[in-house]
């Protein structure tokens, strides 16, 4: 299964994993969470206690706040898992390039965003 993998502040990285429970979160670190921010079948896969865990803050996702921790875009079966296409990587990787590192404000966090090539 082919997905994408964000590590907090590294840029993304495409990976080839067999799918498995353990894999899955080995990836994350725990056990998994899934959250669906897009209108495609597209999953994006995080450790479900990364806030009690104080995991590195990785990326802001609209709708959903920042992610915690090492996370992962899969695609989606009406049932389960799976890989996805050359067009998502392409996409998602430009998406998530950038990385993100947050300052603590009185209003909350402010993503500082490096940008690079």
């Amino acid at each position: 299964m082919k997905i994408l993998v964000c590590e907090a502040g590294k840029h993304p990285v495409v990976k080839e994993i067999e799918h498995t429970l353990k894999n899955l979160q080995g990836i994350v670190g725990g056990y998994i969470e899934a959250i669906y921010p897009y209108e495609e079948p597209v999953g994006l896969i995080c450790n479900e206690d990364g806030i009690a865990l104080n995991l590195p803050l990785n990326r802001i996702v609209e709708g959903y706040g920042v992610i915690r921790g090492t996370f992962f875009l899969c695609g989606l079966t009406e049932e389960d898992f799976c890989g996805l296409t050359d067009e998502q990587i392409e996409r998602y990787s430009k998406q998530f390039w950038d990385i993100q590192h947050f300052i603590p404000t009185s209003d909350g966090l402010m993503p500082i965003i490096i940008r690079s090539l």
